[in-house]
């Protein structure tokens, strides 16, 4: 199972500023290995005191200068410090989150320079008992002694090496309190703790990417749609638009560079398009009905995976079409929509699937569709934008971000001829708007954010391309309201200053800073800020809602109406595509269990023997994009494909975890349906 640890992960690569040792290559390649085997290791007491024992002569000749490194292994050891942190990017340093913190205490105890006994003999010393603790061999004691320690060592550490380590474990005892309690009274990790196939068990549809990686390799195009659609009905939504967290851990981290999955699913549906390759058939008829409210990806996933295992599926689409944010979200520039009908093709082709678009659901109707359906999944996803409180908010020519992306769904293009724009916001959404606005002929497009650039939750690609289109963005800027002509019109965005202040919530906030406003022309303001779900209809039902989204438990089953599961984006809130397909296909098994059955859904896909591992070191093959001067005036797709040869040697990097290492044994595997 994926762990919580990208906290503590993020504050052990932060360790790469400092050698992890004293600067003798000896004990840092000690330290390197001593993380690797989980032991405990501290410098020799008699170093430091050699050290600091060492006479200060006053006056005398200056001792000549060198531009040598202090000592030799100084100059050496940075390529391995690269190494080091690979190997913490890939994989955390122990799978259970207590492990971690004693391998980042090891590696601070490396990091003392001598100085001060709270850090030079206090951190060892944590380290052992939380070894101690993660061992499983710690008491309540023993916890109360690792925290009065951590607490001494915070205070009383003359720098960073110190008292930031015992924050961390801190930190740490807090967050991961109940995997503590597992080990003092259990004696063991909580459920589900190991280690698997990374890349499979971080994508939310857990599909098995070492497989179709070996398959498109072979260049068995089908074969790897066929392996792909087992666990996620849009291989083409996925190949174009997935922000493929299944890399964020691939083991080739630790040789040079994460594989690009998303580019070797994008060579396998540019060959073969998905509605040409047969879906499998449909298990004997159940006679159960399942209504699924919600066209998009977490309804039609549902429905493709219910109905495979023969159940009938009414799917209920409140839009003119099918593909809900997928086509009423994403512009046409980065998924193409006759790439989208593709996957749509292919997810009805499984048939017993009725649609019926252009239907909007209130409480009357869903209770209906309560009384003469055996189940309902409703997953309507997060369809209306965010507004922001300002002056003149509701001005003419302020809109919303996500209406301009829902008309332009439906195929009525806006005209931004000539008009300068602004874009509120740091998100994908905003990246989309920002680009839609430069193929709509505007002559500026500026993007309004009161974060810095690196802080925007837009993927970097999209952030790099918008600025290639020539979207100037305009960070540090929070809005704080909109200037208007006589006739309401709005003419200008004017913000405030900001500069970056304290990290709150994992990153640093913005504080209005001692600037005058800026004032930036607009003949057209864009609201790109989030988005919200309409949960008043169902909610008026009786369907639980919080904070402005579904409540359902683990298995997606809404509170106290049986037969009703809920999930994607309306329950999780606005996430991503790949997270809301995952959403659906658990609805459906958990439906399908609810019914009494327990079906199983067969895949006839051979795969390749896994051949030997090339270890050689390679550069990752990137997805090249059509200049910018050429793709800011069309809404044509803007990616190109990889070749033949490129396409081989990055499924050649594959490293075939899924039958070496942890994923030939028995758990190794995080697969369902």
């Amino acid at each position: 199972m994926p762990l919580p640890l990208d906290g503590i992960e993020n504050k052990y690569s932060v360790r790469k500023c400092l050698p992890l040792g004293e600067g003798v290559f000896v004990c840092w390649m000690l330290s390197y290995l001593v993380r690797l085997s989980a032991m405990g290791c501290c410098f020799c007491s008699e170093l430091y005191k050699a050290k600091f024992a060492m006479p200060y002569r006053e006056g005398g000749c200056v001792s000549a200068l060198s531009i040598e490194p202090k000592t030799a292994a100084d100059a050496k050891v940075e390529s391995y410090l690269k190494r080091f942190e690979r190997r913490v990017e890939a994989a955390p340093p122990g799978q259970c989150p207590l492990t971690t913190v004693a391998s980042y205490l090891e590696t601070g105890a490396n990091q003392t320079c001598g100085k001060c006994v709270p850090c030079r003999d206090g951190l060892p010393k944590l380290s052992e008992l939380m070894r101690e603790l993660a061992n499983c061999q710690a008491n309540n004691e023993t916890l109360e002694i690792l925290r009065a320690l951590a607490q001494m060592i915070r205070d009383a550490s003359d720098c960073a090496v110190g008292y930031e380590a015992a924050q961390v474990t801190l930190d740490a005892l807090d967050t991961f309190s109940e995997e503590v309690e597992a080990h003092l009274v259990g004696h063991s990790c909580t459920q589900g703790m190991g280690q698997s196939v990374p890349c499979e068990t971080l994508c939310p549809a857990h599909v098995n990417v070492p497989g179709y990686i070996a398959l498109v390799g072979e260049g068995r195009y089908a074969d790897a749609i066929k392996l792909i659609r087992k666990d996620n009905p849009f291989p083409t939504a996925c190949a174009l638009v997935c922000e493929h967290p299944c890399e964020k851990r691939c083991r080739r981290i630790l040789i040079d560079a994460p594989l690009n999955i998303r580019g070797i699913k994008k060579m396998a549906v540019d060959q073969v398009a998905a509605d040409s390759v047969s879906a499998p058939g449909r298990l004997p008829d159940s006679g159960k009905r399942i209504a699924v409210v919600g066209g998009g990806p977490s309804g039609l996933t549902c429905a493709y995976y219910a109905a495979l295992m023969g159940h009938s599926v009414t799917v209920f689409e409140a839009n003119h079409l099918l593909g809900g944010m997928m086509r009423y979200g994403i512009p046409a520039y980065r998924f193409p929509r006759e790439r989208l009908d593709e996957d749509i093709r292919a997810v009805l082709s499984v048939g017993n699937i009725e649609v019926k678009c252009d239907v909007r659901i209130d409480a009357v109707a869903m209770a209906k569709i309560n009384d003469e359906f055996d189940a309902v999944y409703v997953a309507i996803g997060a369809q209306l934008g965010k507004t922001l409180k300002l002056e003149n908010g509701d001005a003419e020519g302020v809109v919303s971000a996500v209406d301009l992306l829902q008309k332009i769904g439906d195929g009525d293009y806006p005209d931004f001829s000539g008009k300068k724009v602004v874009v509120v916001g740091g998100g994908n959404v905003a990246m989309d708007c920002a680009r839609t606005s430069v193929r709509a002929g505007a002559s500026e497009v500026t993007v309004a954010y009161r974060r810095r650039q690196s802080d925007m939750t837009a993927l970097v690609e999209e952030v790099e391309a918008a600025v290639a289109e020539g979207v100037e963005m305009a960070v540090l800027e929070a809005p704080a309201r909109v200037e208007v002509d006589e006739s309401g019109h709005c003419t200008a965005l004017i913000t405030q200053p900001q500069m970056i202040g304290a990290v709150k919530r994992g990153r640093p906030a913005p504080v209005a800073a001692n600037k005058p406003e800026r004032r930036i022309e607009a003949d057209v303001i864009l609201i790109a800020v989030g988005q919200d779900i309409d949960v008043d209809p169902f909610a008026d039902f009786g369907m639980q809602a919080e904070r402005g989204s579904f409540v359902a438990n683990g298995q997606l089953e809404s509170p106290n109406l049986p037969g009703i599961y809920v999930g994607g984006d309306c329950q999780s809130g606005p996430a991503t595509v790949i997270k809301a397909i995952g959403a659906g296909k658990v609805a459906a098994r958990n439906i399908d269990e609810y019914f009494g059955y327990h079906h199983t859904l067969p895949c006839d896909v051979a795969l390749p023997e896994p051949k030997q591992n090339d270890r050689t070191p390679k550069g990752r093959v990137e997805i090249a994009e059509r200049p910018a001067r050429e793709r800011k005036n069309d809404f044509l797709g803007v990616e190109y494909g990889m070749s033949l040869e490129e396409a081989e040697q990055e499924c050649g990097r594959c490293l075939r975890c899924d039958c070496f290492g942890a994923g030939c044994q028995v758990d190794g595997r995080f697969q369902y349906v």
